[in-house]
C-alpha cells in the first residue's frame, strides 16, 4: 500500500462512523488482496507473506467486530473463516486464484455496507480529531486539504 493510500485511509478513519469503518476495512482488505495477487504472480514470497498477513489482519478485525447474537453475524463469520482458510492455502501453494475467490466474497459485502453507510447518520467514532477542510487552498493542478490544528489533545476520547 502506498504512503498516499495509507494517508487517505487514516484521514477517512478519523472522520468515519461505525458503518463507514467496516467499509474502510473492506477496502483495505481489497487493496491487500490486489497486492497479494501481484506478489504471487511475480513469485515474490516476502511481499506475498506480508500482503497475506495484512489481509488476514483486516479479516480478523472484521470477525472481532461481529455481534454474534444478531443475524447475519453467524453467516458473516463463516464467510470470513472461509476467506482466512483460502488465504492460508493460497500462501502455502502460492496460488493466485485464491485472491480472486476471496474478492468475489468480499466485494458484494463491501457494496452492501457502502449502501448501509449512506443511511447511517451518526457522527464519527473518533471525537476530538483534527478537522479537515477541503478546497480552502489550491496547489498547481491539485486540491489541498488543510487540517486545523487542535493542539496536542486530539484523538479518540474514552
Amino acid at each position: 500500500m502506498t504512503k498516499e493510500c495509507k494517508q487517505q485511509f487514516t484521514l477517512r478513519i478519523t472522520q468515519a462512523n461505525s458503518t463507514e469503518l467496516v467499509v474502510i476495512l473492506y477496502e483495505m482488505l481489497l487493496v491487500y488482496l490486489d497486492e497479494g495477487e501481484t506478489a504471487c504472480k511475480a513469485e515474490n514470497r516476502e511481499e506475498l507473506r506480508e500482503a497475506v498477513r495484512k489481509a488476514r489482519s483486516c479479516i480478523n478485525e472484521l470477525m472481532h467486530s461481529l455481534n454474534l447474537e444478531y443475524e447475519p453475524a453467524p453467516a458473516l463469520l463463516q464467510l470470513y473463516l472461509y476467506c482466512v482458510r483460502r488465504l492460508a492455502l493460497g500462501e502455502v501453494r502460492r496460488d493466485d486464484t485464491c485472491f480472486e475467490e476471496i474478492r468475489r466474497v468480499i466485494q458484494p459485502l463491501h457494496d452492501a455496507y457502502t449502501k448501509i453507510a449512506a443511511e447511517n447518520h451518526l457522527g464519527p467514532v473518533m471525537n476530538n480529531s483534527q478537522a479537515v477542510y477541503a478546497g480552502l487552498t489550491y496547489g498547481r493542478n491539485t486540491l489541498t486539504e488543510n487540517m486545523a490544528d487542535q493542539g496536542a489533545n486530539r484523538g479518540m476520547l474514552v
